[in-house]
């Protein structure tokens, strides 16, 4: 059939007139875009790894404001709204022509508003944008409303709504809501809860249940009958129970736990951060410390760390005494510069067994001994005598380490606690010397359980993460063995009582300036610190006595995972002083770098039989045949090959190189 010519003008007016108000639409929409300021400025839910809630930080201005979609609610709380608020809300675009109809008319009869017809759409632009009543702030929400369901649709207006919703005080929101008023995340609200909230958000301080519990229990119930009749999920017993609830007495406090680490985290991240924690053991930890801050003078403090050996993930964290002026409370002292005492020796013990300078069954005298100028002495200034290294070690005696480490070179240690994860942190200008044994250099107590996870874990490093992620393998920086072996010495029951099959060692610093305790066992990792936050002494207080049981106390919390001890036989290997073993160079450890104009350097080896050479780049060094050493002066930067040959011509080498 043929269409007359103005018929078919007509059509193309009527496009070109469609064409140009949506052309116009688009246009106003690009001029003026709604404001989201207010649904970006969001505060941060810290999650454990099985993304249960551990700690939630506010949005700038102090307001509790999580970001919620229809996904983080139940669908009854959605059912509920929709039948409270804006019963079309499905069928309109934004402007429920029905609903403003009604309200009109209900206004002229009455002469007052009897119901505002305004749709969630509606609602939720008044929320981004808040404007005073009237006409003029009436037709504005309109317009709004029909621009936000253009460009978010229907999910995205009830994400508005449910972030922005006041829930009373500077609550806001369906999912701060959820935890303030019941301590639970939204998507486990009952209908009763849900009612509530929904109803809250009309008139959140005349009706907040703290302070009206009837008003507000009034307005709860109000929602529950207006969805009464074909509520999907509903059923009339769910009602009857739900107006059968109490509503909350009091508001709950957000949640706060690992607040030194939410805190560290928190900055920059997404609004809802995943970490390695776990909620149970974070709380017992957090138990645990609050226990023993009560029992610790005002100005001292503690830090706690767990964490799994494998993955290397950390499972409990605890810095500090959070808020607590006195104590320092803002800092994370798991993050502190301290020194670790004798907590430092096992690596050193692991070191010397890897290099075959010692055994666990080595004797050796504990007696006065000087070192040059160093004379160590024990913790009781006493000495012990004739004993093996792994009773030295337990008993955590100064001298064995020092010999030890004599042997092993300060050098070669300070090498390998860098590469384990603790670099050794010494006085500006210092060189590794003999009193890195006895924890003469500063550590974090994050560090610390690097280097006992390597001790732990076959004598693989790997650093300690807090946020989820594919496992890093780190590199072996000791041998299976000789980890094991330090561990297995390790192995002994706790003096007041504990778990058993821990490998545990303490730590106390010059003055009792820091108390340590750290252990392993066969999964997790474990460490306490112990002082006060200002390195200042703290009288009494030492490593066994003070943290120990702390440690103790935490494998009480994890599941068993025991290590087997070591038995050993005094006197099977010779003693330390009369060891002949296969020649090594101790210094420099391979692929060494020394700084510019370094000045003399001491070359070391051990092993092999005496007289030893040296050699550098084939020439060899003026040494002392009854020595295992020799100096030399780098000539400039480059690199070069240090050499040492025994009496029967075994050789050892690596490669140096001077910046």
């Amino acid at each position: 059939m043929r269409i007359p010519p103005s018929r078919r003008r007509g059509a193309a007016l009527a496009a070109l007139a469609l064409l140009g108000a949506g052309t116009l639409a688009v246009a106003l929409d690009r001029a003026f875009p709604p404001d989201l300021s207010r649904l970006h400025a969001v505060g941060t839910e810290v999650l454990d790894r099985e993304g249960r809630t551990l700690s939630v930080l506010p949005a700038p201005g102090g307001v509790w404001r999580l970001p919620t979609a229809a996904a983080d609610v139940p669908p009854h709380l959605l059912a509920l709204l929709v039948a409270a608020e804006d019963r079309r809300f499905h069928r309109h675009p934004g402007v429920d022509p029905l609903a403003l109809a009604r309200a009109a008319w209900q206004w002229a009869r009455a002469g007052r508003v009897v119901s505002g017809g305004s749709t969630l759409s509606m609602q939720a632009a008044r929320l981004l944008e808040p404007r005073p009543r009237g006409l003029r702030g009436k037709a504005a929400e309109m317009l709004r409303a029909l621009q936000l369901e253009a460009r978010f649709g229907k999910q995205g207006v009830l994400r508005i709504w449910l972030t922005l919703a006041p829930m009373g005080g500077n609550l806001e929101g369906v999912r701060a809501g959820s935890l303030a008023w019941f301590g639970r995340p939204a998507a486990a609200l009952d209908p009763a809860e849900a009612a509530l909230l929904v109803a809250l958000a009309r008139r959140p301080e005349a009706l907040r249940p703290d302070r009206h519990p009837e008003r507000a229990a009034a307005a709860r119930d109000a929602v529950l009958l207006r969805r009464a009749a074909g509520a999907p999920g509903l059923s009339a017993e769910d009602v009857a129970l739900a107006l059968a609830a109490p509503v909350p007495a009091a508001r709950r406090p957000m949640p706060r736990l690992a607040p030194h680490l939410a805190r560290e985290l928190a900055r920059g991240a997404a609004p809802r951060l995943v970490t390695t924690l776990d909620l149970s053991l974070q709380r017992a930890a957090e138990e645990i410390a609050a226990e023993a801050l009560r029992a610790l003078p005002e100005r001292a403090s503690l830090a706690l760390l767990v964490a799994e050996l494998g993955p290397r993930e950390v499972r409990a964290l605890v810095g500090g005494d959070f808020g607590a002026g006195a104590r320092a409370g803002s800092l994370d002292l798991t993050r502190a510069v301290r020194s670790p005492g004798s907590a430092a020796k096992p690596f050193l013990y692991a070191m010397a067994f890897e290099a075959g300078i010692a055994a666990p069954g080595t004797l050796l005298d504990d007696l006065p001994r000087r070192f040059g100028a160093y004379a160590p002495e024990n913790f009781d200034r006493g000495f012990a005598g004739r004993v093996t290294l792994a009773e030295a070690l337990r008993r955590s005696l100064n001298l064995p380490a020092v010999a030890l480490l004599a042997e092993v070179g300060p050098a070669r240690l300070a090498a390998a606690l860098k590469a384990a994860g603790a670099p050794p942190r010494l006085p500006p200008g210092a060189d590794p010397s003999l009193p890195l044994a006895l924890g003469g250099f500063g550590a974090t107590l994050r560090e610390m359980a690097a280097l006992y996870a390597v001790l732990g874990d076959g004598g693989r490093a790997g650093p300690l993460r807090l946020l989820p992620g594919p496992e890093a393998r780190g590199a072996p920086v000791l041998e299976p063995r000789a980890a094991a072996l330090a561990a297995a010495i390790l192995v002994q029951p706790f003096p007041g009582g504990g778990p058993s099959g821990i490998a545990w060692k303490t730590g106390t610093s010059w003055g009792g300036r820091d108390a340590w305790a750290l252990g392993f066992d066969g999964r997790h990792v474990a460490a306490v610190w112990v002082g006060r936050p200002d390195g200042t002494p703290l009288p009494g207080a030492g490593g066994a006595r003070t943290a120990l049981p702390l440690l103790a106390r935490l494998f009480e919390r994890l599941p068993p995972a025991p290590l087997a001890p070591l038995t050993v036989r005094p006197g099977t290997p010779p003693p330390l002083a009369a060891a002949p073993d296969r020649l090594r160079l101790l210094f420099p450890p391979p692929g060494a770098v020394l700084a510019e104009a370094p000045g003399p350097v001491t070359l070391r080896a051990a092993g092999g039989r005496r007289p030893l050479t040296f050699l550098v780049d084939g020439r060899p060094l003026p040494a002392d045949p009854a020595r295992r050493e020799a100096a030399w002066t780098p000539p400039g930067p480059g690199f070069y090959r240090v050499t040492v040959l025994d009496a029967e011509g075994a050789a050892a080498a690596a490669e140096l190189r001077v910046r």
